[in-house]
């Protein structure tokens, strides 16, 4: 007799009459196997996440990289701005003040914000120390004044900002 020639009957008599040796040797291969495609399933997943967020955190740093450098051409115009005009070029601060105010919208919209400085504590984590002066009515470690705005973009530093602090008398 071929093996062609048994019926779907006799399999299930034959599964049922194996020794419980090697269903207990098939169960535990199957759920070895299940247990593999789970781990495997995490890791994919996990893989996937770590993908991602490297791929946000690229991103962020190529815009933190390009913000920073579109800084310094800010406190240029802060500066041009600072200066006394003569009468006859008021019209040309006034189209200074006009760009000056776009690139700040630009970097407000990208989640650019300025480190508040002036009458705050120093934090060198967001201050950097030029100058240390005494300063009438000023407490120790009190910024007095900016040389340079600090910025940040969301909780990332962009640059410090570049400080006077009070010096006790």
């Amino acid at each position: 007799m071929s093996d062609d020639n048994i019926n779907p009957q006799q399999e299930d008599t034959a599964a049922a009459s194996e020794p419980p040796a090697e269903q207990d040797a098939l169960q535990k291969e199957r759920d070895d196997l299940y247990d593999r495609l789970l781990r495997k399933t995490a890791e994919f997943d996990n893989f996937r996440k770590r993908v991602e967020r490297d791929r946000k955190e690229m991103i962020e740093w190529a815009a933190a990289d390009v913000l920073n450098d579109l800084l310094s051409i800010v406190d240029d115009f802060d500066r041009a701005l600072a200066a006394d005009a003569p009468p006859e070029a008021q019209a040309y601060k006034a189209g200074l003040e006009l760009i000056n105010r776009q690139l700040a919208e630009l970097l407000k919209k990208r989640g650019v914000t300025t480190v508040d400085a002036i009458g705050a504590d120093f934090d060198p984590r967001l201050h950097q120390a030029v100058a240390y002066e005494e300063a009438a009515g000023a407490r120790e470690g009190e910024v007095v004044g900016v040389m340079a705005k600090g910025y940040k973009l969301g909780d990332r530093l962009l640059r410090p900002a570049l400080v006077k602090v009070a010096k006790a008398s």
